[in-house]
């Protein structure tokens, strides 16, 4: 039988002939490669057997790769971030010929079979019509019906489970969620005494910023049973149950024809496929009362994504957001003028949310521990691997986020002011209310 820790070395030389080579590896046996250069490895590849190899590699795929990750065939210390760009030089970068493949594929085949035992958190496995109401509360349930206090390992204090809005690098992820809120509710010129509906309101950030700062009446609405009972209890602690509430209910549920001043729907519409974008633009057009704005905040594909992210299955569909999809601007505001809404203002936070995700990798690397008990070692590694892999496609370009202000016309008029002016005032002592009345 081949030796497999001499096999594997083969297999890495010809896996990596032209790729300076920035970190280390460490086989099952001890046996240690030294990166290219004389400078500090960014990361240590573990090979954890004498198999882990051909279980990274074969078939080649992104979730081959990713499985091997979350099942430990191998181990990634240090920092992702350099795991990344080696993934796509295998996979989308170098161009192989089919001898070359051949003769990998030979190689690979030469090392053990075994594989780590596939225990613990599995894919996701849903049944029935994709958009059927059931099926969306099993999708959005396999991500986020674990314990709250799991979510609260990385995010800040009011539990924001989306982009941050940054002043500046040096920004705590506190500071940069309290002024996303600020800086939705200010793009809503929201109102005291309005009534605000946000859809997909996670653990309720949003609603209850919008409550407490601007005197709106706020209903939320989420399929995850423990994020609304999460909200609810932070919506009675802070003695505004009589003016602000969350349900768990399917948007298209909602059956209350223009009785919302203000709609927002925050990094939610990732969940709707894509031609049924118009229905759900249409579905929160329907809810806004003449005159009225909906703030629609969501991740988008560069339109080149899916040629240069990725071959095969993907590790997202499978482990993270199961039914998910990421669509480009330009289709998302299509669909949303499809259905008579009006854009009025759209803003990309690519940056943002690169430094969001590096605020959470970190916060949850840091309460690895914490993570393992309250779910398990497969659960923790999923979420440091999708949110390294996002931070990483969305410093590239391959992904952004987006909010698009879109207006109900009432005859034409919109509720706006003329100018941005009022969104980038100074803070100054009045309060935001106040402020914004005073702009307009």
């Amino acid at each position: 039988m081949p030796d497999p820790v001499r096999v594997t070395i083969e297999v890495l030389e010809s896996l990596l002939a032209g790729y300076e080579r920035d970190f280390e590896v460490r086989l099952w046996d001890g046996t240690v490669l030294e990166p290219a250069s004389d400078r500090t490895p960014r990361f240590t590849f573990v090979l954890k057997h004498p198999g882990s190899l051909r279980a990274l590699l074969w078939p080649p795929s992104q979730l081959t790769m990713a499985e091997a990750y979350l099942y430990d065939d191998i181990d990634l210390e240090g920092s992702l971030d350099g795991v990344f760009r080696l993934a796509d030089h295998l996979l989308v970068e170098r161009r192989w010929s089919a001898a070359e493949r051949l003769k990998l594929a030979r190689r690979l085949l030469r090392l053990p079979s075994e594989r780590a035992p596939r225990v613990g958190r599995g894919p996701a496995r849903l049944r029935g019509a994709r958009s059927s109401l059931l099926r969306s509360r099993k999708a959005v349930g396999y991500h986020y019906d674990l314990p709250p206090e799991f979510y609260a390992l990385y995010l800040d204090r009011r539990m924001v489970y989306t982009c941050g809005y940054f002043g500046s690098e040096e920004d705590s992820l506190d500071t940069a969620q309290e002024r996303k809120l600020d800086h939705i509710c200010r793009k809503l010129r929201l109102q005291p005494g309005e009534r605000l509906l946000d859809i997909g309101c996670g653990f309720g950030g949003l609603i209850l910023h919008a409550a407490k700062r601007y005197g709106v009446d706020a209903l939320g609405v989420t399929l995850s049973p423990p994020q609304a009972d999460y909200a609810n209890a932070r919506i009675a602690e802070a003695g505004l149950a009589d003016r602000v509430r969350v349900e768990v209910r399917d948007y298209r549920e909602l059956d209350e024809p223009e009785v919302f001043d203000k709609v927002a729907s925050i990094c939610m519409f990732e969940q709707v496929p894509e031609d049924e974008l118009p229905d759900f633009f249409a579905r929160a057009g329907a809810l806004l009362r003449p005159g009225g704005v909906f703030l629609n905040q969501g991740i988008a594909a560069h339109a080149d994504f899916e040629r240069t992210a990725r071959r095969g299955p993907s590790f997202i569909e499978r482990y993270v957001f199961p039914d998910g999809g990421v669509v480009s601007i330009s289709a998302a505001l299509r669909a949303a003028e499809s259905a008579g809404l009006e854009v009025r203002d759209v803003e990309g936070l690519r940056e943002h949310y690169v430094l969001t995700l590096r605020h959470w990798v970190s916060r949850l690397e840091q309460n690895a521990q914490e993570a393992r008990a309250l779910a398990d070692d497969v659960t923790y590694r999923v979420w440091r691997l999708y949110m390294a892999g996002s931070a990483y496609q969305m410093e590239q370009g391959r992904l952004n986020v987006y909010q698009a202000l879109l207006a109900k016309p009432d005859r034409g008029a919109v509720r706006l002011p003329l100018t941005r002016d009022d969104l980038y005032e100074a803070a100054d002592a009045r309060e935001p209310a106040q402020a914004i009345a005073a702009a307009r």
